[in-house]
């Protein structure tokens, strides 16, 4: 069940400031604290083997661990989540970067009307071979595929207790690692999200547990963009921007694990210090 200050005192919305940017609030979701679902083993979606529960990628600074692992279905990585966001919630870990990529789906977050931005219907989707899964994360529908990067931080907000400062500060992160490419990646005002130019390349959606944050984004690094023409991605209609990736936009193919370990680079150096820095002024 959905609630606008179940974070805690001082948490509600209204009393919370990112940058002065304006952006769309449904980017954040505040839910109820929950138990880890249990379950069996995660099966492959293609080919029925089950797949690996080590990460591949295991490593960790003084203040953040870096987990990879690899190629996971969306549910059950959401009940990865779920077990990772418990375990951090009673101190059993540390705060996580996890890394992974996701058969075909659509995602609808928890935005009003975010279902309304599907296009395909389930012929269409089962002819692609592209799932549809409801989550509890903030933001509109979206689109996970191999090819893209999906980032799951799980991490305490507890002292920095302002969430649209960790939209800004995931957008930072993704910013300084395409930099890294060669790719100039911007903002836009009232939009949450990553561009180049006027063409999409992350999405962002959080949510939010007891001050613990999961879910985060999605970096467009080679997917099948074809995909995208099933939904509005994000509900953003075509007029005011189109989707992209850093290999369409270098025109070359870009190494997925060269991507990853950038993205853990800039998220580790600049973690320390968001952390802790004082929230905003109510």
């Amino acid at each position: 069940m959905r609630r606008k200050d179940s974070a805690g005192p001082g948490a509600r919305p209204a009393a919370l400031s990112g940058s002065a940017v304006p952006q769309r609030a449904a980017s954040v979701s505040f839910l109820e604290p929950f138990a880890p679902r249990a379950g069996p083993r995660h099966r492959g979606v293609a080919s029925g083997v089950f797949l690996q529960t080590v990460p591949r990628m295991s490593t960790a600074t003084a203040s953040l661990a870096v987990d990879d692992w690899g190629a996971v279905p969306y549910e059950a990585a959401a009940a990865r989540q779920a077990d990772f966001v418990a375990r951090r919630l009673a101190g059993g870990i540390g705060d996580t970067l996890v890394f992974t990529e996701h058969p075909p789906v659509f995602t609808v977050g928890l935005r009003g009307g975010a279902e309304s931005h599907l296009v395909w219907n389930d012929e269409q989707r089962a002819r692609a071979g592209v799932a549809l899964a409801r989550t509890n994360r903030g933001g509109d529908i979206t689109y996970h595929g191999p090819g893209q990067i999906v980032g799951y931080p799980i991490v305490s907000l507890d002292a920095h207790r302002d969430l649209h400062g960790y939209l800004r500060f995931l957008e930072e992160v993704l910013i300084a690692a395409l930099a890294d490419f060669g790719l100039a990646g911007t903002r836009r005002p009232g939009l949450t999200g990553i561009w180049l130019g006027r063409r999409k390349v992350a999405a962002l959606g959080v949510a939010v547990r007891r001050w613990v944050a999961y879910h985060g984004f999605a970096l467009n690094v080679d997917p099948d963009l074809a995909h995208f023409g099933g939904i509005v991605p994000c509900g953003i209609a075509a007029a005011d921007g189109t989707v992209t990736s850093m290999a369409a936009a270098l025109g070359r193919p870009v190494p997925l694990d060269a991507v990853k370990a950038v993205v853990a680079r800039e998220f580790s150096a600049r973690w320390p210090a968001f952390r802790v820095a004082p929230s905003a002024p109510a």
